[in-house]
């Protein structure tokens, strides 16, 4: 079985595509060992009218737990999909299936295979910037971090490192959702925000309807001249327009492009200041324990289901 999940032009590695291989290794390990003519489509927001076209013909398509969202919709599933979950409610109504197929994120089952952390004074506050943010401005986050005495968290980093750092966290400020998926499966409290019109919220508000949580992000304003201009879609016009009102009307501001050019300590001061605002003065998310048990407990069902389906 190949594990199908999205790859960058860049090739740069993202946290929650990467996690598809660690995840799936052991929880699949035999059906992954296979050499056959099956593809697994798990971790991501896969589910658009291109994803027939990157997995070609193969004879069978495992979807575990996967999102709809970006591209243009996918209009119809083929006969030789199999659908055992997918990531919320928003997906489930979209292809019209079942409500007990939508579940939740299958990054949830990293619950079952990393120990959360007891509290310690040591513990910090971190942050993860979508991957696209940090590959234009990792540098500039970086500094932000460090001014405001948080931790900073590159989705670029390994799977393990990146677990390992939520891990070792007493709250997420989270824009990468699957930072935020982690902190939730271990136990970390956690705040969604989001720096540009690039981040999709179909997807946050999918997930978080699955664990029965608002999505309510923090709006800090675009690094106008490190982030590139946004062209087309869901990422430009009256997105865009709508991220800069939230920004501005919750007192965030702009940065304009004197203030940005050479990483300024003004930049810098500023961006630290509004991210430490929000650690203190938002309230944290972090689902009911039950909850999150009865969902974790539902992937456990149907990825059996999955498995045995695979051996035949």
């Amino acid at each position: 079985m190949q594990i199908f999940y999205y790859k960058r032009r860049d090739r740069v590695a993202n946290f929650g595509d990467e996690l598809n291989t660690w995840l799936w290794q052991q929880y699949l390990p035999e059906a992954i060992a296979q050499e056959d003519d099956s593809v697994l489509v798990g971790l991501g927001t896969l589910l658009n009218n291109l994803l027939p076209q990157r997995l070609g013909n193969p004879e069978k398509v495992f979807i575990f737990s996967t999102g709809a969202g970006y591209e243009k919709p996918l209009q119809s599933i083929r006969q030789n999909w199999h659908i055992y979950c997918v990531r919320g409610p928003l997906t489930a109504k979209h292809f019209n299936l079942p409500g007990d197929l939508a579940i939740t994120d299958g990054g949830i089952l990293l619950r079952r295979l990393v120990s959360p952390q007891p509290s310690s004074a040591s513990a910090s506050v971190a942050f993860i910037p979508h991957v696209h943010h940090a590959t234009f401005a990792r540098d500039v986050w970086k500094s932000v971090c460090q001014t405001v005495g948080f931790r900073y968290i590159d989705p670029t980093w390994p799977v393990e490192q990146v677990i390992s750092a939520i891990q070792n966290s007493k709250l997420l400020l989270a824009e990468a959702m699957h930072g935020a998926i982690t902190a939730d499966a271990l136990g970390v409290p956690w705040i969604p925000l989001t720096t540009s019109p690039r981040v999709l919220s179909f997807k946050w508000q999918d997930w978080c309807a699955s664990i029965q949580q608002p999505y309510r992000p923090a709006y800090l304003p675009p690094l106008t001249p490190q982030y590139p201009r946004y062209g087309r879609g869901l990422r430009s016009g009256r997105r865009s327009a709508w991220h800069w009102g939230w920004t501005l009307a919750q007192g965030n501001g702009t940065l304009s492009s004197a203030q940005m050019v050479g990483q300024s300590k003004i930049q810098i001061d500023r961006l630290a200041t509004i991210l430490e605002k929000i650690a203190t003065k938002r309230r944290p998310i972090l689902s009911d324990r039950t909850h999150l048990e009865t969902l974790t407990q539902a992937l456990e069902e149907k990825l059996a289901q999955l498995r045995q389906d695979a051996s035949l």
